[in-house]
């Protein structure tokens, strides 16, 4: 989904920088300059850092929300015993960038919801302070990951809320930019 907004955002003249971490697909658009991370960290750190010299940001990475708290540089061998990891939450990249964002920027998150999608959407727009949120559901059939189709519910800071019908994950783009293109006509 990131890819398709990133391309999408580019056809309508942006310059866009694509932090990705590791994918299959890669980026077709002159405009848009892509910054490989393969962390959670590195993808807070590369986003903190280029978050300011923006217009604002589309959140799209399902980034996780936990990690391991210490990792090996060498192979764990198979033992006797169980092994068991810990694990710490993930610096929340959204939340970061809402609380540095200023009146210029626009900020877009996503949620990817299992169960109270609405509540839980609307919950995350107010906590880190975006613009919108893009929900989309895994227990919509066609949505979610490894298809090439999504269906979404735009809900605003405003508390609009729209929902779309299942379509193409380009065509989604489509959607979620001609609301970020609106949203930048409104501005003074």
């Amino acid at each position: 989904m990131g890819y398709a907004i990133a391309e999408e955002l580019a056809m309508k003249g942006a310059n866009v920088s694509l932090v990705s971490g590791p994918v299959k697909i890669s980026a077709n658009h002159p405009n848009i300059k892509v910054i490989k991370v393969v962390s959670a960290l590195e993808m807070y750190e590369q986003c903190v850092k280029i978050f300011p010299q923006t217009d604002g940001a589309v959140m799209a990475a399902a980034v996780a929300d936990f990690m391991p708290d210490s990792s090996s540089g060498e192979k764990i061998k198979r033992g006797n015993s169980e092994l068991q990891i810990r694990l710490v939450p993930t610096k929340d990249i959204a939340a970061k960038l809402g609380a540095i964002k200023t009146g210029d920027q626009i900020l877009v998150g996503f949620a990817l919801e299992t169960n109270d999608e609405l509540d839980n959407a609307q919950k995350k727009l107010q906590k880190k302070n975006l613009d919108f949120i893009v929900l989309n559901s895994l227990n919509d059939p066609g949505a979610g990951f490894d298809v090439d189709t999504n269906k979404i519910t735009i809900l605003d800071k405003y508390n609009n809320r729209q929902n779309f019908q299942l379509k193409s994950k380009a065509e989604v783009a489509g959607d979620i930019v001609a609301r970020i293109v609106e949203l930048t006509e409104k501005r003074p």
